[in-house]
């Protein structure tokens, strides 16, 4: 590293996965990285041009280590939580250590895990451990960039998450509607991987540098928004009337205790129902911005349009699109 003011060589687990493409395309954008993609043997994936393939194989961890030896960054984008993704989070970091990766990336990409008792409710208490892993080893800094959930992809999904059913005409508040969350569209997240690790490694002048961010979160956004600001986008962009829709109201805290009890019966539904009504609760946990602030001035970020992206979930949800719930921002 002595001598360069810029990381050039960027690793990708996960380069084809739901938000590892918009990190892939944003670094391939900027063209100040040489972008390698993380792969696990009989992967038929194709890759974008431009992206160097290597082959590993999990369970022989020198293969890792050997993908990943003269990489400056390390970045993990992973399906889904639970313990495979833990384990394999483990390995990499493990991997990354042995081969001298100076930056990490974990797979993070969701609500505020400063929040220690945000991260336990939502059952995200291992990737505490990953953090606490990296600085163990002592050679590289982890960057944790906090996003929280991905506004095309969640208000189009179903009513588990933001609470729209579009082809049912029904909106689902959790208590009154009203409570404002950060949220982020899969793009911004991309540009913000990218303009970070594209960041000065050091500066002098209190600039924004890679190092100030060495084992510390990075809080992006799009949107600060309630429930009913994206009803409001939602009748703007359809052209529909609030009365031709049914509104419903559920208790949140209800809603969180339902789907935890359907998570622990066995459903998957219930974990994302759980998860999504817990960020919505009324101690202000979704608003991290208003109480971390956000990184998006330092890291050159635009501003972005509500409705546009409205419309880009309500096409999602017309055309029956799923990404599969992962990392958190499901």
């Amino acid at each position: 590293m002595s001598g360069l003011t810029y990381i050039k060589k960027v690793a990708i687990v996960g380069a084809t996965g739901t938000i590892g493409k918009y990190i892939v395309d944003a670094l391939l954008q900027k063209g100040k990285h040489e972008v390698t993609a993380i792969t696990r043997k009989g992967s038929t994936n194709v890759m974008p041009a431009g992206v160097t393939v290597a082959v590993v194989d999990y369970e022989n961890p020198s293969t890792l280590v050997d993908a990943l030896r003269g990489q400056e960054a390390l970045i993990i984008t992973l399906p889904s939580t639970g313990l495979d993704q833990q384990a394999t989070q483990l390995r990499l970091v493990e991997a990354a250590a042995e081969a001298g990766v100076p930056y990490i990336l974990p797979n993070e990409w969701t609500v505020d895990m400063a929040d220690e008792n945000l991260a336990n409710d939502v059952l995200f208490s291992g990737e505490r451990e990953i953090r606490r892993r990296i600085q163990e080893l002592g050679v590289s800094v982890w960057m944790a960039v906090i996003t929280s959930f991905w506004y095309e992809f969640s208000l189009g999904f179903s009513q588990l998450c933001y609470g729209l059913d579009w082809a049912g005409r029904t909106f689902t508040f959790y208590d009154e509607g009203t409570q404002k969350i950060n949220t982020i569209t899969m793009p911004q997240n991309g540009r913000a991987v990218a303009n970070l690790l594209s960041l000065p490694i050091q500066t002098a002048d209190g600039a924004p540098s890679l190092d100030g961010y060495r084992n510390k979160f990075v809080y992006v956004s799009s949107f600060l928004v309630s429930q009913r600001d994206m009803f409001e986008s939602v009748l703007r962009v359809t052209g529909t009337k609030a009365d031709e829709w049914t509104l419903r109201h559920e208790d949140v805290a209800e809603r969180y205790q339902d789907g935890m009890k359907t998570m622990r019966a066995g459903e998957r539904t219930g974990y994302i129902k759980s998860l999504y009504a817990r960020v919505f609760y009324p101690d202000g946990s979704g608003n991290f911005e208003a109480r971390r602030g956000l990184d998006n001035d330092a890291l050159g970020l635009p501003r972005e349009d509500l409705d546009e992206w409205t419309r880009v979930a309500i096409n999602n949800a017309e055309a029956g699109i799923r990404y599969g719930p992962g990392s958190g921002s499901s």
